[in-house]
């Protein structure tokens, strides 16, 4: 991420639109289970509305700095790990849901994307569900991700990939120049 990235997500209204705008619309009411793996945490944005609908949630961030804060804020052991999506550090079927707001276009290329649902679906449990929030390709955003991984996420495509990696009953919605998609693991 960039400077500009890294300072609007950690901002107070950046935690406000994601507890009261994005989480509601990428999850609605769904049953998210025991144990959620909340892929990307950042700055913690949705880290403590996650913890709250949650009995249990580890928060996966790949950048060091991120992940110290977080841990200091939430304490040792209080499930923050540092790790990268496309190789996740955790034994299959450990979670019984996934979320992951605006970090698929964080990584370095479509291959790793597709790494990254391949594990997520290795590590969630069967019946578990897959939650993500994704802005759409657009000069904006691209101006936005200067000097930052932008790889964007087709979504006319994610059923076909979503599918490959394992997932069944793949949804997408617009909203904007933004939508989500849900996947659930079956077996």
């Amino acid at each position: 991420m960039n400077a500009l990235e890294d300072w609007f997500c950690s901002t107070s209204f950046w935690r406000w639109v994601t507890r009261k705008q994005l989480l509601p619309f990428v999850l609605g009411r769904a049953d998210l289970g025991d144990h959620l793996l909340e892929i990307g945490a950042g700055p913690g944005a949705a880290t403590a509305e996650l913890r709250k609908r949650v009995p249990r949630v580890t928060s996966l961030e790949y950048d060091h700095a991120f992940a110290a804060r977080l841990a200091q804020k939430y304490g040792n052991g209080a499930g923050i790990v540092q790790g990268d999506a496309a190789t996740l550090p955790f034994a299959d079927c450990t979670f019984s849901s996934a979320v992951a707001v605006l970090v698929l276009h964080h990584l370095r290329s479509s291959e790793l994307q597709d790494r990254s649902f391949v594990e997520i679906h290795r590590v969630l449990q069967p019946g578990g569900r897959f939650f993500a929030f994704e802005i759409q390709d657009g000069w904006f955003h691209r101006v936005i991700h200067t000097k930052s991984t932008f790889v964007p996420v087709r979504p006319a495509a994610l059923t076909a990939r979503l599918t490959s990696a394992g997932f069944a009953g793949v949804t997408v919605d617009y909203r904007s120049n933004a939508f989500r998609f849900r996947a659930s693991r079956e077996n």
